[in-house]
């Protein structure tokens, strides 16, 4: 595979480019977010994931636009429409919301955080979300815990989206999705339906909340380069394509996990590590009914 680095973006389908490696600040607490925020940004990330839901947009905006020195344009700021918005007015609101939250111009990329609430509102939030593109608000938009259910129902929404607002491309553009990814939660077949259509895959929860230290290839793996099991989870999820998105509030696991770019796990490896275990670790909307 190409060689990875610390600055290593993919270009989305909306065109613009994000950054491999993402930290992450879901529980990361309010008044603690900015300081974890500028600790990634001296480990080297440029690609900051965080949610309404995670309540804190304010510190995470405070960190890019006053304590960083970093230009804007060199970050990369997601945001997450709330299971509570996931409808047209919802959606549209929480657009604004974030803006004001964090002070930024402009969010990089806004996803439906979750598939609830039923078909009507999540074509009339998707809608949303594509106006404040059109708007400039957001550059890029996409989808969290998604099934294939799911992501087959939006590629409906697009395009009658497309047939009711005047042609190609007015249904909105779908750039990434965001899942619990890793080797004890695969997830193929939404990273087979992704890959066929070209669109990005982001691993959450990539370290399985450090559930599964200790597992005999992983611990084999670590002890083989001289690196974390934490290291070697996220070596695994850049090499199968994905853009994990690491979390912790410790100064030294930032850093740690941003080192992982001085290894390289086999082809082999990579498929040892993965198994046909479905345990995910965290809340699960991707098996909720279109109906839900």
């Amino acid at each position: 595979m190409a060689s990875l680095n610390i600055e290593s973006k993919t270009e989305l389908r909306s065109g613009h480019e994000i950054p491999l490696l993402g930290f992450g600040v879901w529980q990361t607490p309010a008044d603690e977010a900015e300081r974890c925020v500028n600790e990634a940004f001296k480990a080297g990330y440029r690609h900051i994931d965080s949610a309404a839901a995670y309540r804190n947009e304010a510190g995470c905006g405070k960190a890019i636009r006053v304590t960083s020195t970093l230009p804007r344009k060199q970050i990369f700021f997601t945001s997450k429409v709330p299971r509570a918005s996931l409808d047209y007015e919802g959606a549209k609101a929480q657009v604004d919301k974030t803006l004001a939250e964090t002070g930024l111009e402009y969010i990089d990329l806004m996803l439906l955080h979750a598939p609830y609430g039923g078909s009507a509102n999540r074509k009339g939030a998707w809608k949303a979300l594509v106006e404040a593109v059109e708007a400039g608000k957001v550059r890029s938009i996409g989808v969290s815990n998604y099934g294939v259910h799911h992501l087959d129902e939006l590629e409906k929404h697009i395009a009658e989206l497309e047939a009711e607002r005047g042609g190609k491309g007015k249904g909105g553009v779908l750039s990434i999705g965001q899942w619990e990814i890793h080797p004890w939660c695969a997830r193929n077949d939404i990273a087979q339906w992704c890959s066929q259509r070209g669109v990005a895959v982001e691993a959450y929860s990539p370290l399985v909340r450090g559930e599964r230290w200790g597992e005999p290839v992983l611990k084999k793996l670590a002890e083989k380069y001289g690196k974390s099991e934490a290291q070697v989870l996220i070596r695994w999820s850049l090499q199968k394509g994905y853009i994990p998105l690491p979390k912790s509030v410790t100064p030294e696991r930032i850093r740690a996990n941003a080192d992982v770019f001085d290894f390289e796990l086999t082809l082999e490896e990579v498929n040892e590590l993965e198994t046909d275990e479905y345990k995910p670790v965290c809340w699960d909307p991707n098996v909720s009914s279109l109906e839900d």
